[in-house]
């Protein structure tokens, strides 16, 4: 069985925003809790969370604080076994989101896709990861993957940028047409 996975890179407390951002309050809910469900309405047959146990299926970061992709290749390897063919990358600061932003990415052919200037979400095939090193930053591993560049909109961007300070997260609780601080 093949089929799309999804894995979301947690990490942890950011010393940017003084708090777990997986744990951020989201509408009632954690972050990730509400990013896990997204990557399940976009059709993740099975999710996994890389850097943090927060009662999901969970793997531990290849490289502790080495970077996310580390992370990437200790959730790929877990899906991998799962049975997935394909995996859906998503960080945990990233909880406003939308399903028509990762529709174009799940639909891409294989190798998978990304935004302009965005590695994360990104949708790539298991075992592109096999030629990476848990150290290399994340752009680096998305630009080797040879995966296709999507353009996005201005107010995607917002969203697809996240919240790693309180202002980009007070930025993101704004309704998209509200003005700036």
């Amino acid at each position: 069985m093949a089929g799309l996975g999804a894995i979301i890179l947690v990490g942890g407390a950011s010393s940017r925003m003084g708090r777990d951002k997986a744990a951020l309050d989201w509408d009632g809910q954690r972050a990730v809790d509400r990013v896990v469900a997204l990557a399940r309405g976009v059709g993740a047959a099975a999710v996994v969370t890389a850097g943090g146990d927060y009662g999901w299926p969970h793997v531990p970061d290849a490289a502790p604080g080495g970077g996310p992709v580390g992370g990437l290749l200790a959730g790929a390897a877990w899906l991998r076994a799962a049975g997935m063919d394909r995996a859906l990358a998503l960080a945990v600061d990233a909880p406003s989101l939308t399903p028509q932003d990762l529709a174009p990415l799940v639909a891409a052919p294989p190798p998978g896709a990304a935004y302009e200037g965005f590695p994360l979400p990104c949708v790539f095939a298991l075992g592109l990861e096999r030629a990476a090193a848990a150290d290399w930053p994340l752009r680096r591993f998305v630009e080797r993957a040879g995966l296709a560049v999507l353009a996005c909109t201005p107010e995607q961007a917002r969203r697809l940028r996240g919240a790693n300070t309180p202002e980009e997260l007070a930025a993101l609780r704004r309704p998209p047409s509200a003005p700036g601080p």
